[in-house]
């Protein structure tokens, strides 16, 4: 294992920047030639390759998204795209990969391990919905986000006694909605792993209305009905359906805030920053132990390393009683 290449691919997340600095670092101490992949597997296969330095990633760690960029590729699924990525290896006498991204990124690496490339996986994403681990890199300072987001919506929702629906990312994964609900003190919480009761949610609103509190703040996950809106206004989305309907049923004055790509971008947290650190290190490690088809997590406050194929096959699962809890504090 003397060339290790990185790439970052799907959807960028806070703390891909630490892991390939990391991984970088980690890699030349160890005597490696480090390459970074430009645009994920897109890059790889049209040769978007060039080394990597102590110097290219000095002064990366605060910054937010990749400085490899990321793209999603249709060519690597087929196999003359595969073919040609594995040429690209081949010239460059690439030994082992590590892959920073979500599901879709991680089939890649099971891909080029079937075509006998090393490859180790570091979860990244906001949706936080990778099996064989407690938290993704880029889950928290997304949910940060929200949460800041929260507090400022508050402000303008006590002064007008509004309801303000408030929509986040997570495709089809409520794991944003959750912890921003329960860190945000949110008045009700809709994800899409619980079936939404819309006629309760409006008597949890007349209550707050009957104890002289006016105003209400509600978080929905995009996914809620079956898709993501992917941050889109629509009228058929998320977010208008639920203040549709609490709108028609309350008649209160009632808001839409859609907050998107908002999300995945900003200076990562210190918790995505450690992750991300622990991880691009631990992946290198794995590599020159010659292990393969591997993913890095964090499980109980502990690094663990599971299968890929492990990982892929285990969707991150919501927690049902911190669901029950913020349903509790919320009826109140």
């Amino acid at each position: 294992m003397r060339k290790i290449a990185i790439l970052t691919s799907g959807g960028d997340a806070p703390g891909m920047n630490a892991v390939i600095r990391a991984a970088t670092l980690k890699g030349i101490k160890a005597g490696c030639k480090i390459y970074g992949i430009k645009r994920g597997y897109q890059g790889l296969i049209t040769g978007e390759i060039e080394e990597l330095t102590v110097e290219t990633v000095s002064d990366i760690l605060h910054r937010g998204g990749t400085i490899l960029h990321s793209a999603r590729s249709k060519d690597f699924k087929t196999g003359e795209g595969q073919k040609k990525a594995l040429e690209q290896i081949e010239k460059l006498g690439i030994d082992g990969i590590v892959v920073i991204g979500g599901d879709g990124s991680f089939r890649g690496a099971q891909i080029l391990n079937q075509l006998g490339v090393a490859t180790v996986g570091v979860p990244a994403t906001i949706d936080n919905d990778i099996g064989c681990t407690d938290f993704s890199i880029g889950f928290d300072t997304a949910l940060n986000t929200v949460l800041d987001a929260i507090s400022k919506i508050r402000d303008t929702a006590v002064s007008h006694d509004r309801v303000y629906v408030v929509e986040v990312m997570g495709k089809n994964s409520g794991f944003i909605a959750l912890y921003a609900g329960l860190g945000g003190g949110a008045d009700a919480v809709l994800i899409p792993e619980i079936p939404p009761d819309l006629d309760q949610l409006v008597k949890r609103i007349e209550e707050n209305d009957q104890r002289g509190r006016g105003h209400s703040i509600v978080i929905v996950a995009e996914g809620l009905f079956g898709g993501p809106s992917g941050g889109q206004v629509l009228a058929e989305g998320t977010a208008f359906k639920v203040a549709t309907y609490i709108n028609l049923r309350t008649r209160k004055d009632t808001r839409i805030t859609i907050l998107g790509h908002l999300q995945r971008g900003g200076s990562p947290s210190a918790l995505d920053r450690t992750l991300g650190t622990r991880f691009g290190a631990v992946a290198v490690d794995l590599l020159l132990a010659g292990e393969t088809n591997k993913m890095v997590g964090w499980v109980k406050n502990e690094i663990k390393v599971s299968t890929m194929d492990e990982a892929i096959a285990r969707k991150n699962q919501i927690d049902p009683e911190l669901y029950q809890l913020v349903e509790n504090l919320s009826s109140v």
